[in-house]
């Protein structure tokens, strides 16, 4: 027995927060970039998101940004949707990042609630509705009060529902409540953007993921809704709790997803290389524990990404 298809995602279902390669001496690395990016996508990913959290947006000038989005789509071509962050805390620069995003080949532009300022929340909707109406690009809101210090809330998520360029959400609310309120209510396609809530988020009827641990294992968490799909969802339910032990070493032992994804993929000779200050890199013991976990996930997986 199969569940019912769902409808098409706007950017597939099994996207990666994928992370910006350095050089060793800090520079933008576009052949790693492009390495990485070719790889994500031939073992599982129909999406790549560039310059967000894990993607070092922060530390990224403008003409990186653009350039980082003009090499993955020469590397994945069509075979997989292309979003790019462009929220900034200024609302001007947020829409000249939008434009310039199109101009380099973005698929979809994922904004941010402005950090810093804690806007009321018509000043959430208003900025919102001034990039979505500036730019050509369909937009993905990103909800994550923990870093920006403001959330967008249900009500505002219904509203802008009805924008036609405001077609989804990345989820990092830790609200499962609110969530399901928004997806009962719109066509909006939700993508989890917290890795422990991939399975739950899309078993509620999301749209997929936005996977930061997809960065490493590509492949597992495409898998677990693949299983979901399939009406296999013991399955699916074994899956996602065999990444748990990943998931809590990656997201949730205190150094940030862009740390330790780096620090796997660097013990695995894959393009990475350093964090931009502030950030630090992962300690010896830490990635010798975040090794750990990868190989144990990687060990019960037939298909290890």
């Amino acid at each position: 027995m199969t569940t019912t298809p769902s409808p098409v995602p706007p950017f597939g279902r099994t996207l990666c927060a994928m992370i910006t390669p350095f050089t060793e001496a800090g520079a933008l690395d576009l052949d790693g970039a492009q390495r990485l990016a070719d790889r994500l996508v031939s073992h599982g990913c129909d999406g790549l998101v560039l310059n967000g959290t894990t993607g070092e947006s922060p530390t990224t000038s403008d003409a990186e940004k653009a350039a980082l989005v003009r090499a993955v789509r020469e590397a994945v071509g069509e075979r997989a949707a292309v979003v790019t962050g462009v929220g900034t805390a200024d609302t001007r620069h947020t829409v000249e990042l939008a434009r310039q995003a199109g101009r380099a080949g973005a698929d979809g532009a994922l904004v941010v609630t402005p950090a810093y300022s804690r806007p009321p929340q018509d000043a959430v909707e208003a900025h919102f509705r001034q990039v979505a109406d500036a730019s050509g690009l369909p937009l993905v809101l990103y909800d994550i009060p923990a870093r920006t210090g403001t959330r967008i809330e249900p009500e505002t998520l219904l509203r802008l529902a009805g924008h036609p360029r405001v077609v989804a959400v990345k989820d990092c609310s830790h609200d499962f409540l609110a969530a399901q309120k928004v997806l009962a209510r719109t066509d909006l396609a939700y993508y989890a953007g917290c890795d422990e809530h991939n399975l739950a988020l899309y078993a509620v009827g999301a749209a997929g993921c936005i996977s930061t641990v997809a960065n490493v294992l590509p492949r597992h968490v495409r898998s677990v809704l693949d299983a979901f799909d399939a009406g296999d969802t013991a399955g699916a339910a074994r899956r996602q709790h065999r990444a748990v032990p990943l998931i809590e070493a990656m997201m949730c032992a205190g150094l940030p997803g862009t740390v330790t994804a780096k620090a796997l993929l660097a013990a695995r000779g894959l393009p990475s290389g350093p964090v931009r200050p502030p950030l630090r890199p992962a300690g010896r013991a830490a990635a010798a524990r975040l090794l750990a976990a990868y190989e144990e996930a990687a060990a019960c997986d037939p298909v290890p990404g």
